[in-house]
């Protein structure tokens, strides 16, 4: 990841993701007054438990595969999946395999 203002440039986040043995691990890529961009990686079986976020969101799965909630929805993800959720949508996520996913949070949109 090389970091230099004004811009964050990482060539491919895959293969900087670390996968647990167990349980989540998040890192932050980016933060400033207006987006947060966080990796995810979850080991199979691992859970984000359904929450709500007061600004716009986003999440692109990048490896692996799960169920991701959306309200009352739920969806089948896998590599490309994309998902744009308003501000204080409840959603979730569950791996079923190694999983690696992005957020991208936009802070300057909040509600």
């Amino acid at each position: 990841m090389t970091t230099a203002a004004p811009y964050t440039f990482i060539a491919n986040v895959d293969p900087a993701a670390v996968v647990p043995d167990s349980g989540i691990l998040s890192r932050t890529l980016h933060n400033d007054d207006q987006n947060k961009i966080v990796q995810f990686t979850f080991a199979p079986g691992a859970e984000l438990s359904a929450h709500t976020a007061p600004f716009p969101a986003s999440i692109t799965i990048i490896r692996g595969e799960g169920t991701l909630q959306l309200g009352s929805d739920t969806h089948e993800v896998g590599p490309g999946a994309f998902a744009q959720m308003s501000a204080k949508l409840e959603h979730a996520i569950r791996a079923r395999t190694e999983l690696v996913m992005l957020l991208i949070m936009n802070k300057g949109a909040r509600q």
